[in-house]
Formats: C-alpha cells, sequence, structure tokens
C-alpha cells in the first residue's frame, strides 16, 4: 500500500515550484488562479524573492501547500494514495489529494490560517526549539516544570524517536533548552519560525480557523487521513473537520502516525512537496521503509 506525505513549514526555499510553473500548463493554471485568491503574486516571491519574504508565516504556508499540492495534481493518473498524512500544515494538502478539500476552498482555509496565526504570533513574541537525543518522557517533564513557574512551554512535534519539537514563549523555550542540555540532550536548537506553533500561544488563530472550516465544504475522501491530532486513520469528514480544529494548539504526533500507517499496511511513501525531511523521519521511525520523492 501506498502512503504520500505532505510537509509542512521549514521545507521552503527561494525558487520552490518554479519547476512546475515552467513545466506545466496545469502548473500554471494553478498557481495563477492562487496569485489571484491571495491578492498578491505569491509566485514572484517563491521563484525568486528574499528568504526574508519566503519566511513571514503568512507567505510561507500558502507557499508550501501550493507546491505540494500542484506537484500532486501534475502526478495526474499516478497519484492513487492508499493513505495520506501531512506534517502541521501539510495536513490541508493531504485534504486536497484525498479529495476532502477543493484546491480554491483549501487555499483559502490556509490563507486564513496563515493570517491568523501572524496575529497570533505578533501578539505574543513566542519560538520553537529542536530538542534531539532526549527520550520524550524527560522533554515532557522538563517543558511541565518551566510551566510550572509561569512561561508557556509545551512538546509540540513528535517527529521521530529522539527528535521532539518544543514550543512556546521565548523565555520558556530558552529555560528549558538550558535544561534539556543539562539533562544530556545532544541539541538544543532555536527554531527560525514567527512563533509557537501547536501551543496554546495559537489559541487565537484556532478560534479564527474554526470559525472558517464551520462555513466550508467538506467531502468524504476517496482514503483515509492519518491527522496530526489522532495519529490515525480517520475517513469522516466531520472528524476531519474537528480535528483539523484542534490540530493549532495540539503536538503533531509524527512518529506514531508513520507508526501507525505502517501497521495499517503502508509499504511505501512517497513525499510529495518541497524538500525531503518526512523521507528521513520515516527512515528514523523504520529503516527497513521504502521512502521518496514524487
Amino acid at each position: 500500500m501506498k502512503a504520500y506525505l505532505f510537509p509542512g513549514q521549514g521545507s521552503q526555499f527561494v525558487g520552490m515550484g518554479k519547476d512546475l510553473y515552467d513545466g506545466s500548463e496545469l502548473a500554471r493554471n494553478l498557481f495563477e488562479q492562487a496569485n489571484e485568491l491571495l491578492g498578491f503574486r505569491i509566485t514572484d516571491i517563491m521563484f525568486s524573492g528574499s528568504d526574508e519574504d519566503l519566511k513571514q508565516t503568512k507567505v510561507t504556508q500558502p507557499a508550501i501547500f501550493l507546491h505540494s499540492v500542484i506537484m500532486a495534481a501534475s502526478l495526474g493518473d499516478q497519484l492513487k494514495p492508499d493513505m495520506v498524512a501531512g506534517h502541521s500544515l501539510g495536513e490541508f494538502s493531504a485534504l486536497v489529494a484525498n479529495r476532502t478539500l477543493t484546491f480554491k476552498d483549501a487555499l483559502i482555509l490556509v490563507k486564513k490560517l496563515a493570517d491568523s496565526m501572524q496575529k497570533a504570533c505578533e501578539l505574543k513574541p513566542s519560538t520553537m526549539a529542536a530538542i534531539l537525543g532526549l527520550d520524550d518522557e524527560i522533554v515532557e517533564r522538563i517543558c511541565a516544570e518551566v510551566s510550572a513557574n509561569g512561561e508557556i512551554v509545551v512538546a509540540a512535534n513528535y517527529n521521530c524517536p529522539g527528535q521532539l519539537v518544543i514550543s512556546g514563549t521565548i523565555k520558556g523555550v530558552n529555560e528549558a533548552c538550558e535544561k534539556m542540555k543539562a539533562a544530556g540532550a545532544k541539541r538544543a536548537l532555536i527554531l527560525p519560525v514567527g512563533g509557537a506553533f501547536h501551543s496554546p500561544l495559537m489559541e487565537p488563530a484556532r478560534a479564527e480557523l474554526a470559525a472558517a472550516i464551520q462555513t466550508t465544504n467538506f467531502s468524504n475522501p476517496v482514503c483515509p487521513v492519518y491527522q496530526n491530532v489522532t495519529a490515525s486513520a480517520v475517513s469522516d469528514k466531520d472528524e476531519i473537520k474537528k480535528n483539523l480544529v484542534a490540530q493549532l494548539t495540539a503536538p503533531v504526533r509524527w512518529t506514531q502516525t508513520v507508526q501507525n500507517m505502517i501497521a495499517d499496511g503502508a509499504t511505501s511513501f512517497v513525499e510529495v512537496g518541497p524538500g525531503k525531511v518526512l523521507q528521513g523521519l520515516v527512515k528514523k521511525v523504520n529503516k527497513e521503509m521504502e521512502a521518496m520523492s514524487a
């Protein structure tokens, strides 16, 4: 069984998607539709903008979504997923691939998500950090200790065994990083992101997205999506909606997602979108598993 995976924030690079735009009329039409829907030429930033411009949440998120979804559309009949999953933002791309959402509706939701998350980031300075080489339980305990002192810091992305991303206030994350290093972490690395994604600090964005999702048409999918919040297969459109809203303030359970996909019969993983991060994570969860780019 073939599983298709869709990357999230952090996979962006200047030049992303230009080969698709130049090589396919279908891709060009979809990119131009996106420029019109977004109200600015995101293609100019994606293809030849600056790293700084591309790194803004309100640009990064639609850019990664577009690269992934248009690449999937370009595969045509080759895209026959038995199951799909997306890392964080990538869940929206996965929901287009399994036909829960149309391209247009999903892009409008991603724009709403990006704008509301940008606003939430500006309300309170916050950040994320990757913790390498510590057991999940130790990371969770240190986050709880720091949070008990009045800061906010939580486990945000369970990426693979030995790699967990934390999220919270700048002071809280810095304090947690020092404690993690003292507890034996190989690295505690502050990430170049705009804010504390998948933490309680995203509550204002969650409320805005919930309102937008309620007015959007969702269809029952052609294959299950393994959602970040539950890490398990979901095929009911109402449950998909509920989990998509919850995702903003809940952790991404990626290790468990990959494990469950394998347990449910996945024999190969295909990453659709910029970068190769998810292929690497699959190999770290199960080194025997086949993982490749689309």
